[in-house]
């Protein structure tokens, strides 16, 4: 059998969401099945690490896909001749794009439908590519596989796909989130210069993310509670930052916000692993792998009421309305006044972090790629 496999997010040093969820699948996935033959289909040089075993065949397949005119030329001209000329017998697409014009079966992996209910953050013409296309490509795929209940009922709701085509096959979590000894904590927040107690938020800097949110509520945190607790930020910024940068800059509290930038997993594990609690505000999500993340690092979490997060979440974390600055505030305030009531969430946390297997993940996925 041979099965292609749309790798255009496996980018070295940039595996964000669905990304990770490409890559670690993959691995496992290739090397369980080293009967299977594997066209790993790029739009630009790839990185050898990313070729995991003998039965892995990379391509690259014309100009890089990074925007809509682009995109249509990739799925609709280049890929379906190399699906022809490689005689695929499956397409796996972790990132949901198809082509229209093969008769090729086809898996999509369609984490989320946020644009279609929210902005995005995303420019005019990529925002009407993704409304008029994804329909398209649900109808088209003969397996859809989506990250959680939330995102099922989307897709039924939103696509009218039927349910009976849908799997839902969730994320998993590295194995570097891990919890950390006190004697660990100290030595790894004297080394990156993290003294105080401090909130921490980890993913991409735009606007879905909800960060002016996030800020306004540790000003009014910071105005109420008179601690040395810190507000960490960890992540790329990715786009439409410029009220997020306009709102830092005249903070009364700015010295006590920090953005650190990207960190590779193993730096990200031990500064989550340090904090006093997790904030994640997003508007939308079809996952929230940080929630995850982060009760695998045995810590407090708090993140709105909102899509998938209170689903994923289950019960181990304070929950806010996301809209509501005063709402975040008064969580973060919980958390700092009655630290002896949080053990029983982070005990909670770390069991439904355990939950979250990558090697369950891309079993459950080649399931579905077999049925369809």
């Amino acid at each position: 059998m041979r099965i292609a496999v749309n790798t255009r997010l496996l980018q070295k040093d940039n595996l964000e969401g669905i990304g990770r969820f490409t890559f670690e699948t993959l691995k496992r996935m290739v090397l369980s099945h080293p009967e299977v033959e594997f066209i790993f289909c790029f739009d630009r040089p790839f990185d050898p690490t990313f070729v995991f075993a003998k039965n892995v065949n990379p391509i690259v397949i014309g100009l890089p896909a990074r925007h809509p005119f682009l995109y249509y030329l990739w799925f609709e001209h280049a890929l379906p001749k190399a699906l022809k000329k490689h005689k695929i017998d499956i397409l796996l697409s972790p990132d949901g794009y198809l082509p229209l014009k093969t008769s090729v079966k086809t898996l999509a992996v369609i984490h989320d439908l946020a644009f279609e209910h929210y902005s995005n953050g995303v420019s005019w013409l990529t925002q009407k590519y993704y409304k008029h296309f994804f329909p398209l490509f649900a109808q088209k795929a003969g397996k859809i596989v989506t990250v959680s209940e939330f995102s099922k009922q989307d897709l039924i709701k939103t696509y009218g796909i039927s349910a009976s085509k849908i799997d839902v096959v969730n994320n998993g979590v590295s194995s570097v989130f891990k919890p950390l000894s006190a004697v660990e904590k100290k030595k790894i927040k004297l080394e990156l210069h993290l003294q105080n107690p401090y909130f921490l938020y980890h993913g991409s800097i735009h606007p879905r993310k909800n960060i002016i949110t996030l800020l306004k509520a540790f000003e009014l945190y910071k105005n109420r509670n008179k601690t040395n607790h810190q507000l960490i930020l960890v992540g790329r910024k990715a786009w439409k930052t410029k009220e997020v940068g306009g709102f830092y800059e005249q903070m009364k509290y700015k010295n006590e916000v920090h953005f650190l930038g990207k960190k590779n997993d193993e730096e990200l594990a031990q500064i989550l692993a340090c904090a006093d609690a997790s904030i994640y505000p997003s508007y939308f999500e079809g996952f929230g792998l940080p929630v995850i993340e982060a009760f695998a690092c045995g810590i407090n979490v708090i993140t709105s009421k909102n899509t998938s997060m209170e689903e994923i979440a289950a019960g181990a974390a304070y929950l806010f309305d996301a809209s509501n600055v005063e709402d975040l505030a008064k969580q973060m305030l919980t958390l700092t006044e009655n630290p002896s009531k949080t053990e029983g969430n982070v005990q909670k946390g770390l069991q439904i972090a355990a939950q979250y297997n990558w090697d369950e993940v891309a079993s459950k996925l080649w399931k579905s790629i077999l049925s369809c």
